[in-house]
């Protein structure tokens, strides 16, 4: 398995060159770019040499994707990455919660992979919360958004979908096939991570994680496993006990 890092998590332990010399002593062969990360794609990509990482996967605004998926190209180009993300629509861009305005929004993210194909690129949409809860008719925004881009990947963001209220098995029972990456995250349990925004490092928190790993090895087409906490107090801490667990769970 290729473990990644999700720079979000560390955007608070600034500067970047020691944050990627961390990753890399503490055994992370990939890392997973973000917005924050671009300013310099040629100085990013020496680092990451320099500390044996590669970003093989990235993620990319909505507003960049339709409106300059050229600069999203030349970044990618840039840094190595071969698997563009979408990671999230703000709230007040959210489409009605109705299925026909999730699938609506679906059909743009479908017009975007059709742009990434057709320029080698693969491409996937990363959930959060909001597309798991239902709407009045009982169905959820997460499979209008599949089913109207059928030829999209999902890089499943479990503890979101734990936290939508959902169980993460039945959808990787039937998505499997079209999750390309995998978050792995962990939700801290009753009483801790208060001041960690409920999160807590991998393998320290409510998710079973020693049984998922092995299911999404069976289940699904996930190359690569991107740890991310969304608001650590300890980056290092963090990553190192983080990946520790998951080498034990293997």
């Amino acid at each position: 398995m290729n473990w990644s890092f999700q720079l979000y998590s560390a955007r608070n332990f600034q500067p970047w060159n020691a944050v990627l010399k961390v990753l890399g002593e503490a055994g992370y062969s990939e890392v997973e770019g973000y917005g924050g990360v671009y300013d310099d794609p040629a100085g990013l990509k020496q680092e990451l040499d320099r500390n044996g990482l590669a970003m093989p996967t990235g993620h990319f605004s909505i507003a960049m994707l339709e409106t300059d998926f050229d600069a999203a190209r030349r970044i990618a180009d840039t840094l190595g990455v071969r698997t563009l993300i979408c990671p999230y629509l703000n709230a007040e861009e959210r489409p009605e919660a109705t299925a026909a305005g999730w699938r609506g929004f679906g059909e743009r993210l479908a017009a975007v992979g059709e742009r990434a194909s057709r320029d080698g690129y693969g491409f996937a949409w990363h959930n959060h919360d909001f597309e798991f809860k239902p709407l009045a008719d009982g169905s959820t925004p997460q499979e209008h958004i599949l089913a109207a881009a059928p030829d999209i990947g999902w890089e499943m963001d479990l503890a979101w979908v734990v936290r939508g209220g959902a169980d993460p098995l039945p959808w990787i029972y039937r998505y499997g096939k079209r999750i390309v990456a995998v978050h792995v995250k962990d939700i801290a349990k009753a009483g801790e991570g208060t001041d960690e925004d409920g999160w807590s490092d991998v393998g320290y928190g409510s998710i079973d994680w020693s049984s998922l790993l092995k299911t999404l090895r069976e289940k699904t087409a996930a190359k690569h496993y991107v740890m991310e906490q969304d608001n650590p107090n300890d980056f290092e801490r963090f990553a190192r006990r983080s990946i520790a667990s998951v080498r034990q769970f293997q």
